[in-house]
């Protein structure tokens, strides 16, 4: 990882509610001069991210809900943090919807002493308004609508702004987030409005209500193809739409 100053997106995955065979569920590193975040730890996504960064060199964690495609990677992180080549100077920041660590102990218990979840995560409950700074890092996290406990995030640096959707349908307080950021990564599931996800036209009506400079799709449904994803949210977003494909690196704060 160089220390260069670009606020920069890589796809780690993207795909749900399962991985392909050349695509991890949802995850995603945010790097800004020496500083990483690993944001959703879906199944699969940990592969991914040892090509870019270690867990003892993450700032941090940030996961939006609970669900396996978001999460799972969680528990192989625990063992990889504690129990083979890394020793961590003290314990991972993870941000995360309440509840979290209890759950992780949960399934990583199994005896009758609870298993040591907080010797590898420094777990920080989120909620709604929850603001931190992590190295050059300012990370907003807002309430949205999935049906479970679940989060947006808006990550900004000087002069760029980024805006996760998380998993949710259309809500107020995902387009505030999102007002004004350079790129709107917004999850684009079914073909069919639900009351958890958004449709690739609804990806575009938020890009548009936020005024999001740019519409990066990840979350596509496998009922759709990204193309398909695209086109139709250009029916409801006149600005560059993009798909978050596996791998993708992308650099934020130069679309405008």
């Amino acid at each position: 990882m160089t220390g260069d100053l670009t606020l920069t997106l890589t796809v780690l995955g993207s795909a749900t509610p399962y991985p392909s065979v050349d695509n991890p569920c949802s995850g995603y590193l945010m790097s800004h001069g020496t500083t990483r975040l690993w944001m959703d730890a879906g199944t699969g996504t940990l592969a991914e991210l040892q090509r870019h960064t270690r867990l003892d060199e993450l700032d941090g964690i940030w996961i939006s809900h609970l669900h396996a495609d978001h999460c799972a990677d969680l528990l192989t992180a625990y063992y990889g943090a504690l129990y083979a080549d890394i020793e961590l100077k003290e314990p991972i920041p993870l941000f995360a919807p309440p509840g979290t660590a209890d759950r992780l102990a949960g399934f990583l218990t199994n005896g009758p002493a609870r298993s040591p979840v907080e010797s590898a995560f420094a777990v920080e409950e989120l909620h709604d308004g929850h603001r931190t700074r992590l190295g050059d890092l300012s990370l907003t996290s807002r309430a949205v609508s999935h049906e479970m406990p679940a989060f947006a995030l808006r990550v900004e640096t000087p002069g760029a702004s980024l805006t996760y959707s998380g998993d949710t349908s259309p809500c107020a307080n995902l387009t505030a987030l999102a007002a004004n950021c350079d790129v709107l990564l917004c999850e684009a599931d079914g073909p069919a409005p639900t009351p958890a996800h958004h449709t690739p036209e609804q990806a575009g009506e938020t890009a548009t209500a936020a005024g999001a400079a740019a519409l990066l799709l990840t979350h596509v449904g496998r009922s759709l193809t990204p193309t398909e994803a695209i086109t139709r949210a250009a029916t409801r977003y006149q600005g560059p739409i993009s798909y978050a494909a596996p791998g993708g690196v992308f650099p934020i704060g130069r679309t405008r």
